[in-house]
Protein backbone atom coordinates (compact mmCIF):
# COMPACT_ATOMS: atom_id res chain seq x y z
CA UNK A 1 0.00 0.00 0.00
CA UNK A 2 1.16 3.61 -0.83
CA UNK A 3 2.59 5.17 2.45
CA UNK A 4 0.57 7.99 1.97
CA UNK A 5 -2.66 6.31 1.63
CA UNK A 6 -1.75 4.34 4.72
CA UNK A 7 -0.97 7.64 6.83
CA UNK A 8 -4.04 9.46 5.93
CA UNK A 9 -6.55 6.02 6.34
CA UNK A 10 -4.68 5.65 9.19
CA UNK A 11 -4.79 9.47 10.96
CA UNK A 12 -8.94 9.29 9.96
CA UNK A 13 -9.57 6.36 11.59
CA UNK A 14 -7.31 7.76 14.72
CA UNK A 15 -9.74 10.85 14.40
CA UNK A 16 -12.84 8.57 14.74
CA UNK A 17 -11.38 6.16 17.73
CA UNK A 18 -10.35 9.41 19.51
CA UNK A 19 -14.03 10.70 19.42
CA UNK A 20 -15.58 7.57 20.16
CA UNK A 21 -13.17 7.33 23.40
CA UNK A 22 -14.03 10.98 24.32
CA UNK A 23 -17.82 10.17 24.00
CA UNK A 24 -17.32 7.01 26.08
CA UNK A 25 -15.66 8.13 28.66
CA UNK A 26 -18.09 11.15 28.91
CA UNK A 27 -21.11 8.35 29.11
CA UNK A 28 -18.85 6.52 31.93
CA UNK A 29 -18.70 9.76 33.74
CA UNK A 30 -22.11 10.65 33.09
CA UNK A 31 -23.06 7.07 34.89
CA UNK A 32 -21.07 7.26 37.66
CA UNK A 33 -23.21 11.27 38.54
CA UNK A 34 -26.50 8.52 38.03
CA UNK A 35 -25.39 6.44 40.97
CA UNK A 36 -24.98 9.22 42.97
CA UNK A 37 -28.83 10.43 42.28
CA UNK A 38 -31.50 9.41 44.21
CA UNK A 39 -33.83 7.03 42.72
CA UNK A 40 -35.75 3.65 42.44
CA UNK A 41 -33.63 0.50 43.98
CA UNK A 42 -33.17 -0.53 40.19
CA UNK A 43 -31.38 2.61 39.07
CA UNK A 44 -27.80 2.18 40.68
CA UNK A 45 -27.96 -1.29 39.35
CA UNK A 46 -28.79 -0.06 35.96
CA UNK A 47 -26.00 2.51 36.53
CA UNK A 48 -23.44 0.49 37.23
CA UNK A 49 -24.07 -1.76 34.50
CA UNK A 50 -23.68 0.78 32.26
CA UNK A 51 -20.71 2.49 33.75
CA UNK A 52 -19.24 -0.95 33.02
CA UNK A 53 -20.04 -1.42 29.33
CA UNK A 54 -19.04 2.53 28.59
CA UNK A 55 -15.05 1.77 30.66
CA UNK A 56 -14.89 -1.30 28.23
CA UNK A 57 -16.17 0.63 24.97
CA UNK A 58 -13.08 3.24 26.38
CA UNK A 59 -10.92 0.55 26.80
CA UNK A 60 -11.00 -1.15 23.78
CA UNK A 61 -10.73 2.31 22.17
CA UNK A 62 -7.69 3.09 24.03
CA UNK A 63 -6.30 -0.48 22.74
CA UNK A 64 -6.88 0.70 19.11
CA UNK A 65 -5.32 4.04 19.28
CA UNK A 66 -2.09 2.27 20.63
CA UNK A 67 -2.57 -0.15 17.44
CA UNK A 68 -2.99 2.86 15.06
CA UNK A 69 -0.06 4.56 16.65
CA UNK A 70 1.79 1.32 16.23
CA UNK A 71 1.29 1.45 12.90
CA UNK A 72 1.99 4.94 12.39
CA UNK A 73 5.46 4.29 13.95
CA UNK A 74 5.76 1.80 11.36
CA UNK A 75 5.44 3.95 8.41
CA UNK A 76 7.89 6.50 9.83
CA UNK A 77 10.52 3.40 10.52
CA UNK A 78 10.28 2.14 7.12
CA UNK A 79 8.40 -1.34 8.21
CA UNK A 80 4.98 -0.64 7.52
CA UNK A 81 3.42 -3.45 5.80
CA UNK A 82 5.54 -6.16 6.96
CA UNK A 83 4.62 -8.80 9.87
CA UNK A 84 5.40 -7.86 13.05
CA UNK A 85 6.02 -11.26 14.12
CA UNK A 86 7.48 -12.60 10.98
CA UNK A 87 8.16 -9.92 8.43
CA UNK A 88 6.55 -11.26 5.51
CA UNK A 89 4.48 -8.71 3.46
CA UNK A 90 0.40 -7.77 4.82
CA UNK A 91 -1.36 -7.56 1.35
CA UNK A 92 -2.60 -4.61 0.72
CA UNK A 93 -6.23 -5.63 0.77
CA UNK A 94 -5.58 -6.49 4.24
CA UNK A 95 -4.29 -2.97 4.84
CA UNK A 96 -6.97 -1.42 2.95
CA UNK A 97 -9.67 -3.55 5.43
CA UNK A 98 -7.55 -2.68 8.23
CA UNK A 99 -4.31 0.33 7.98
CA UNK A 100 -3.13 -1.02 11.08
CA UNK A 101 -3.03 -4.64 10.90
CA UNK A 102 -0.02 -6.19 12.22
CA UNK A 103 -0.43 -9.32 11.29
CA UNK A 104 -1.08 -11.66 8.07
CA UNK A 105 -4.66 -12.80 8.00
CA UNK A 106 -2.77 -16.49 8.17
CA UNK A 107 -0.83 -15.61 12.02
CA UNK A 108 -3.90 -13.59 13.06
CA UNK A 109 -5.79 -16.70 12.97
CA UNK A 110 -3.30 -18.89 14.46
Amino acid sequence: MDEDRARALLLEERSDVQKLLTAAEEAAQEDRSAEDEVGDSADPATALTAEGTDTAIAESMRDRLDTIDRALKRLDDGTYGRSVRSGVPIPDARLEADPAAELTVEEASS
